[in-house]
């Protein structure tokens, strides 16, 4: 779990619920991690006591300053006497992460406090071959391998330093050093290093002090430098001034605020976008989540782009008024979709091609697979239609027309099953079974008429008619083989067996909302009525958490049998949604009430809600939770601003 990022789109900072920094990506958000997870620790020795503050003894708030991406930390330890202040953030325009810290002597005696800030680098993602060292040109510890440059400073400056062996025999690191309270550690180490430096200042009863701390990035030991200078010459208080300016800025759009939404509400969208913001990459890259914890249970994590989760959360982009970031993924989307003309599982976020595990071969019955999840493919042409009518943008469709919009919609439009008219088999987007899933066909059907208006109004009539049609054949074959008419719900799919045949799915499924959502059916019609009261009814959970799971007997990180499923954020929403399109405004209310009553204090929502407990599971923050909190709560403005009709 990561309680509060911060970041600018190239370097990103992330800090565990015990306010250690645990992941450091640079230069994309995502790639590369140059903690691998381990923990930048941080303690303080007080009258020869010595104290973590990841420890039981002390008591931590770790909060955001309002409508900004700068953090607002309370650290107390009664048994040392001393409670702390910190304040985080990552420079706006430079790649500098900056640390306030203002302690306080709360005993009734004068006391010398020593603060230690310590470093677990493992540059380009693995601890061989590091360099650590002190530069006496900027009196500064410079970590560093090939182009990976990191200097640590700090206004006043550090009085002790350390650098050493960590992880290696008997060497556990530098942290160790500092727990008698002096560094003796060496000038300069090679291989698998860390270092230590400590802020030491005497402070009467009831006495305070305040230093700067802070890490630059760069991909070279000039640049660092000139970066460390720029904030000594400036002074690191000042990127605190011009951080909070910025973010209250650019979260505060004009004609979302009007009193119509509870204040936690409120204040989690506004959160949720700002986090949204810091799971960015520059370069147009959404990524899923950066939390390096889920490496342990899946050796791989959630630092990708997949098209579908961008293209959702630039949908919302738009509809929230951030224009140049959605369009920063449509111009990326460009860059990576395939000849064929359809996307991958996920990719990497400086746009190359990520891990997978969807066979291109099938072995057994030796032919070629497409290892795609076409509602990735679908919904990136959706959103792409969604961004140009509200922003209509000639250029950018002139440009990804040919490549991306006839490239995808022609492969659409022919890998069909002739007999049904119905999509090939994919994966789903849960990414766990293979078959002709009613969300990927409700895509695939939103992405061809998508590619259908883009086309009529290129005055490509042929190719616009040939979209429509088959776009409309996949809903009368919807309708017709995936609606369970005993069960009065859509199917979750015609799964695929070994031998290529398709037998039904019935299990209820949440996503199976995208049928109205998407715009294949309206929300009023029988058939999406009937699908939609059965999720209500089957998986809400009945515990005192509530919340909606993803379908029946999910087993993703659930508790044991008999506990049930957990609740996810984005089908609670989902139903949410499905209110808002049925009016029933009181009962989507209580659903982004819920949504906002299960985020961390810091505001960071998890991908699932344990249904017991209501603790985070799963990754935190999931980009595609506060994006579709964000959505929703749009939604729930839009409609209730529009006159009612009878």
């Amino acid at each position: 779990m990561r309680d509060i990022p911060v970041g600018n789109g190239s370097l990103l900072v992330t800090f565990d619920d015990k306010y250690q920094i645990r992941d450091i990506y640079f230069p994309h958000v995502g790639q590369e991690n140059h903690t691998e997870g381990f923990p930048f620790r941080f303690g303080v020795w007080a009258d020869g006591e010595f104290s973590w503050v990841f420890s039981d003894v002390w008591e931590r708030s770790l909060r955001y300053v309002p409508d900004t991406l700068v953090t607002d930390v309370d650290l107390s330890c009664e048994k040392l006497g001393i409670e702390i202040t910190c304040n985080d953030t990552v420079a706006g325009r430079e790649n500098i992460y900056l640390r306030r810290v203002v302690v306080k002597n709360t005993a009734e005696k004068t006391r010398e406090i020593r603060v230690f800030l310590h470093h677990d680098f493992r540059l380009y993602e693995n601890k061989v071959g590091d360099t650590a060292f002190y530069d006496p040109d900027t009196l500064s510890l410079i970590h560093y391998k090939k182009n990976r440059y990191f200097l640590i400073n700090s206004s006043p400056h550090f009085d002790e330093f350390a650098t050493g062996r960590k992880a290696f025999r008997n060497s556990e690191g530098t942290w160790r050093d500092a727990e008698d309270g002096h560094l003796y550690g060496a000038a300069i180490t090679e291989g698998s290093v860390d270092s230590t430096i400590g802020v030491f200042k005497t402070l009467d009863a009831g006495e305070s002090f305040e230093f700067y701390y802070w890490i630059a990035a760069g991909t070279s030991r000039h640049e660092v430098a000139a970066l460390n200078a720029h904030v000594l010459t400036r002074g690191p208080e000042n990127y605190f001034l011009e951080s909070e300016g910025h973010w209250r800025q650019w979260v505060n759009h004009p004609d979302i605020y009007d009193g119509e939404l509870p204040e936690a509400v409120t204040d989690l969208y506004k959160r949720s976008l700002l986090i949204i913001r810091t799971q960015i990459d520059n370069g147009g890259a959404i990524i899923a989540a950066n939390d390096h914890d889920v490496t342990e249970r899946a050796t791989d994590h959630y630092s990708y782009l997949w098209p579908r989760d961008g293209a959702f959360v630039a949908n919302t982009l738009d509809l929230a008024g951030y224009r140049d970031l959605s369009r920063k993924f449509f111009e990326l989307c460009g860059t990576i979709v395939e000849d064929r003309g359809y996307f991958l599982q996920k990719y990497n976020p400086d746009g190359s091609v990520g891990s997978g595990w969807h066979a291109h071969w099938d072995k057994y019955r030796k032919q070629r697979l497409v290892p795609i999840q076409e509602d990735e493919t679908g919904l990136v042409l959706w959103a792409l239609r969604q961004h140009h009518e509200i922003y209509p943008d000639s250029v950018l469709v002139h440009d990804l027309y040919e490549r991306v919009v006839v490239r995808c919609a022609d492969f659409m439009a022919d890998y069909r099953d002739e007999a049904t008219g119905l999509p090939k088999p994919s994966w789903n987007l849960w990414e766990d079974r293979l078959g002709i899933h009613t969300f990927t066909c409700s895509t695939v059907v939103a992405g061809l008429r998508a590619a259908a208006k883009f086309a009529n109004e290129k005055g490509d009539h042929s190719r616009s008619g040939r979209y429509e049609t088959a776009a409309a054949e996949i809903v009368e074959g919807m309708c017709s083989r995936l609606f369970d008419t005993g069960r009065g719900h859509f199917l979750r799919a015609l799964t695929a067996g070994d031998d290529g045949s398709l037998y039904p799915d019935s299990t209820l499924d949440a996503s199976v909302f995208a049928v109205f959502y998407l715009g294949c059916l309206e929300a009023d019609d029988p058939m999406v009525v009937g699908t939609m009261e059965a999720i209500e009814k089957k998986l809400t959970n009945k515990t005192k958490i509530g919340g909606v799971m993803r379908f029946e007997e999910d087993g993703y990180m659930r508790g044991a049998e008999p506990l049930p499923p957990n609740s996810w954020v984005i089908t609670t929403l989902w139903l949410a949604e499905y209110y808002i399109a049925r009016r029933q405004m009181d009962k989507a209310l209580e659903l982004l009430s819920w949504t906002a009553k299960h985020a961390l204090p810091s505001g960071v929502l998890a991908e699932q809600i344990d249904p017991i407990t209501g603790e985070p599971r799963s990754v935190s923050p999931l980009t595609w939770s506060h994006s579709t909190f964000v959505a929703t709560v749009l939604s729930y403005l839009k409609k209730l601003r529009e006159p009612e009709t009878h």
